[in-house]
């Protein structure tokens, strides 16, 4: 009787068999019931038919590179003309913006994105980081509006992908604390300001962001004195900042409620001040429980700029589609240019998203045991 029970026990601790390989990972991702067989099949099937010639005219049959009009409509319906964006690419990247001092935008846009490469490094994060954006937003402006040496350009000229990264990364940048101060707001225990940020918050998110800009443009002109003027660009930027406040509010709200209130209460009982607990305690946890929900509002709102075209501001998307319309040799060829558009604005969306991802897992690291 006792050699059954070893045997019993030995039999029932083993560790079960696991299998590796491809064979197995096929087998239990792909193919591990008749329904998942089923339709792993017919995909297969799908892509068999669209890859091919979506390559053939992608890639194999197209025309690359500073070709003519001519070399892209003798392949016209079998490759794609790709020398369209190659033709058209420094109105698609700048716009209206004056042909011989272009070169300004575009080190424009590298200072913008350099900045954003920087403040993703942890190795930057310090208090020179401000100094450091304060002295790339005061070149930026000098560079795009001019003066002290350049030749001054109004905004009504600027255009394409730096009018983009202008309104999107200011958006975000001045949203962002305004967002917590609203979701703190809503989360406050004096009725005036509860009640203040919950009418904000619900109004706010309660309209398109089409009717915040028109009235930023047109509404909000009708109450100033006749003789005070505040620049159409300037407008739209203020009106994108308090639209994402309001939805970043609800992202943040989301994560300050996650948080224990034991740790505010034990902090409460230390003798600590509120906003030393909101600094050190609960807005660390929150902001990282909030991640996801926060940096798919920075990528809602980096694609929602295009938005501004109906307040003649020409961004990117607008200056892509501008750049085919008002050519009449090249308009048969305005998708390869939206393609174009597509895969710029993937870009910037997949490198956020990825972003966020790393950063989750980075400062998960700090509460894995």
């Amino acid at each position: 009787m006792a050699d059954t029970l070893s045997d019993t026990r030995s039999v029932s601790s083993a560790p079960p068999t696991t299998s590796a390989g491809p064979l197995s990972w096929l087998k239990k991702n792909l193919f591990s019931t008749p329904t998942n067989s089923l339709l792993t099949v017919l995909t297969l099937a799908v892509l068999a038919w669209i890859v091919p010639p979506a390559l053939d005219w992608l890639v194999f049959k197209a025309v690359w590179g500073p070709q003519p009009l001519a070399a892209c409509d003798a392949v016209r319906g079998q490759g794609a003309c790709w020398a369209v964006v190659w033709e058209k690419f420094r109105f698609m990247m700048f716009g209206v913006y004056p042909f011989d001092q272009q070169w300004r935008p575009a080190l424009v846009i590298g200072i913008l994105v350099s900045l954003l490469v920087i403040s993703g490094i942890r190795w930057f994060w310090r208090p020179s980081l401000a100094a450091i954006w304060a002295v790339g937003i005061i070149l930026s402006y000098w560079l795009m509006s001019g003066g002290l040496g350049l030749s001054p350009v109004r905004t009504e000229q600027w255009g394409g992908l730096p009018v983009t990264l202008i309104l999107s990364i200011f958006g975000i940048g001045f949203a962002f604390p305004l967002g917590i101060l609203l979701a703190l707001g809503r989360r406050s225990s004096l009725p005036v300001i509860r009640s203040f940020s919950v009418v904000y918050i619900e109004v706010v998110r309660g309209v398109p962001l089409i009717t915040v800009l028109f009235m930023a443009s047109v509404m909000f002109a009708l109450f100033l004195p006749e003789r005070m003027r505040i620049d159409q660009l300037l407008r739209a930027q203020v009106a994108i900042i308090l639209f994402v406040a309001a939805y970043l509010a609800e992202a943040v709200r989301g994560g300050l409620q996650a948080v224990p209130k034991g740790q505010v209460e034990a902090a409460q009982a230390l003798g600590l001040s509120y906003w030393t607990i909101m600094r050190k305690i609960v807005l660390p946890q929150a902001l990282k429980i909030s991640i996801p929900p926060i940096v798919n509002s920075f990528i809602s709102l980096f694609k929602d700029t295009s938005l501004v075209v109906i307040i003649a501001i020409y961004d990117f998307a607008y200056a892509v589609k501008k750049s085919v319309e008002t050519d009449f040799s090249w308009k048969k060829y305005f998708i390869e240019a939206f393609l174009f558009s597509i895969v710029i604005y993937w870009i910037f969306c997949f490198a956020m998203s990825q972003y966020s991802q790393w950063l989750e897992r980075d400062l998960a690291r700090n509460t894995q045991r």
